[in-house]
Parts: structure tokens; C-alpha cells; sequence
């Protein structure tokens, strides 16, 4: 099976995206702010992989579900979205043809981007 869309993680940022917990940043960005090794591993330890997951807009199915290799397309840094994550998961899965994901990627930088222009 292949990568596809994580409904519980995209309903998530959604959600976060709504209640103003983003981070608009220049394109480039998401090899900066998003989370070290360390930091995912330190996350998983105190709030477990099930909330990891909600990070992570793709599903590998043939990964193990308490595998971290199993979540793709991070979006955030575990307290708020982040356009660069963003831009960078909707480039990669339209890259690899995960349809589903790079839609729903898409749906939520045009939501970011609404609501930061009427901001």
C-alpha cells in the first residue's frame, strides 16, 4: 500500500489553523524549524506516537503503526503549523503522486493563506 492521506493529522492542523496557531514563514524555511530527531523522539516519549502521528499528513501502510517511519509529510512543529512545512509536504507528495495528500496540503495553505491575508 502506498502513502496515503492521514485524515486524523489534516483535521488536526486544520483545527490549528482555525484557532490561530500558525507560523507564516518564508518558503525555505522548514529545514530550520522543523523538529530535530531529538525533539520527535523526546515528543514521542512524553505524549506517544498516536499524537506524533497527528503531525504528519501521510501514512505509509506498510510501515508498523508504533513506527516512527511510518508517518511522511510533517506540517508543524508540535505547538503550530507552519507554511513552510507546508509548502514543502505539498511539494514532495505532488513529486511522489500522492494525490490525496498533496490535495489536502494544498486545501490547508489556501486556508492559511485566507485567513493571513484577512488578518
Amino acid at each position: 500500500m502506498a502513502v496515503k492521506l492521514n485524515q486524523r493529522a489534516y483535521d488536526h492542523a486544520r483545527d490549528l489553523i482555525v484557532a490561530g496557531k500558525y507560523v507564516i514563514d518564508d518558503r525555505d524555511a522548514w529545514s530550520e524549524h522543523q523538529p530535530s530527531t531529538r525533539q520527535e523522539n523526546d515528543f514521542i516519549q512524553q505524549r506517544g506516537i498516536g499524537e506524533y502521528a497527528k503531525w504528519h499528513l501521510g501514512i505509509d501502510g506498510r510501515e508498523d503503526e508504533d513506527k516512527k517511519g511510518r508517518y511522511k509529510f510533517p506540517y508543524g512543529d508540535f505547538e503550530k503549523v507552519h507554511r513552510c512545512g507546508l509548502l514543502a509536504a505539498e511539494s514532495r507528495a505532488g513529486q511522489r503522486n500522492y494525490y490525496d495528500v498533496e490535495l489536502a496540503v494544498a486545501h490547508l495553505h489556501g486556508m492559511l493563506e485566507a485567513l493571513h491575508r484577512t488578518a
